[in-house]
């Protein structure tokens, strides 16, 4: 900005005060119309925060009680889920305790079984070897005497 520019710029800012200065006083009428759009201002936003506090009020009770109706729900599900999952595992584990009883008392019944055939498998052989020693102690005794002869 040149010189001249704000020397302009500075004569019009002090013509425009001194006009400002020069003017009569303002009539009580406008006095009165400042009030009056004050009291309007004041009035109007008085009823937008009734409007706003009223609403919200309502957003809040409506918000409340979808929250309660929501941990109602959840709470519900969430006991039956668990009432479920509980009666699951209560049968899964007897179903497991009960197999289990069975498969042991298998395994005791094969074990008993297999045990006993030993037993009786080593009676057989014994008894198959006990004759074979006999049997053998003949054709051994057999052969000597036909050489002898």
């Amino acid at each position: 900005m040149s010189k001249h520019m704000f020397n302009a710029a500075a004569l019009t800012m002090m013509g425009a005060a001194v006009f400002a200065l020069s003017l009569p006083p303002a009539p009580a009428h406008a006095e009165d119309a400042v009030g009056k759009a004050w009291d309007s201002t004041k009035t109007g936003t008085e009823q937008a925060w009734d409007k706003t506090k009223s609403g919200t009020e309502k957003a809040w009770d409506k918000t409340k009680s979808g929250s309660e109706t929501a941990w109602d729900k959840t709470k519900s599900g969430s006991e039956k889920a668990w009432d479920k999952t509980r009666d699951g595992s209560e049968t899964a584990w007897d179903k497991t305790k009960s197999g289990s009883k069975k498969a042991w008392n298998k395994t005791e019944n094969a074990t008993t079984g297999a045990a006993h055939d030993v037993g009786k498998w080593g009676d057989k052989t014994g008894k198959k070897i006990g004759n074979a020693g006999e049997s053998v102690g003949k054709d051994i005794g057999s052969v000597f005497s036909s050489k002898d002869k």
